[in-house]
Formats: structure tokens, C-alpha cells, sequence
């Protein structure tokens, strides 16, 4: 169990990392903040984007929050997701840990590899 807010840090970044080579790109790589973002041209809600955001992992005060932009999207990927999971989202798209073991680090995995589908089946990444 690691309760270091900079190895929990350290840690969801690798897992995120192996998305580089699936189609996204580190916008942000810092010792406190990694952000994924699609650099395809996207439409969205009627509007051009150059981009649209993944997910991150951020050092904060009190916890690492984990921002998840696909439960944003499609609120309804929360009911495949464990409650576990669930109990450490907070608003609509931040998960606040504090406490990181294998078992909630594997929920994080899947919950990207269900967000990486869902931008795939929108386009949004290649």
C-alpha cells in the first residue's frame, strides 16, 4: 500500500504513460503534474478543437487527483466501474487517492482502457 503522495504520483503516471504510444500526447510532464491529451482535430458539441484532454495525474495538498475526462463525457462508464473505485471520485470527473494498492491501481487501468475505447470508437484518437 502506498500512501507517498509522490510515488501514488509516480505510479499512475507509468500506467498512464503506455498511452503515448497508443495516439496521445504529455501536454504536461512536471515532478507534480502529467496530462494526456489527443492531438487529432475533433469536433465536439458543434466546435473544432485542436485536441481534447485524456486524463491526468496531479499532486495536490491533501490527495493526487486522478482526472478522468471519458466518466465526464459518458457519466454512464461509472456503473461499469467498481465501487471502490467510485467511492474516491469526487465531483464528476476527479478521483481523490490517498492510498494506492494494487487492487485500486488495476481499477484505475481498466477505467483507462475503457476510456481509451470509447475515444477510439469517437474518433478521437487513432
Amino acid at each position: 500500500m502506498k500512501t507517498d503522495f509522490v510515488e501514488i504520483f509516480q505510479t499512475i503516471r507509468a500506467a498512464m504513460q503506455a498511452y503515448e504510444a497508443m495516439g496521445f500526447n504529455d501536454r504536461v510532464n512536471s515532478e507534480t503534474a502529467y496530462e494526456l491529451w489527443s492531438e487529432k482535430e475533433v469536433v465536439i458539441d458543434g466546435k473544432k478543437r485542436l485536441g481534447w484532454f485524456f486524463a491526468s495525474v496531479v499532486i495536490m495538498k491533501n490527495y493526487v487527483g486522478f482526472y478522468f475526462m471519458p466518466i465526464y463525457l459518458e457519466p454512464e462508464m461509472k456503473t461499469a466501474f467498481d465501487p471502490k473505485l467510485l467511492k474516491h471520485l469526487k465531483g464528476k470527473s476527479c478521483f481523490h487517492i490517498k492510498k494506492l494498492d494494487f487492487e485500486l491501481l488495476s481499477m484505475i487501468e481498466s477505467a483507462m482502457g475503457e476510456g481509451f475505447k470509447l475515444y477510439k470508437e469517437k474518433g478521437w484518437v487513432d
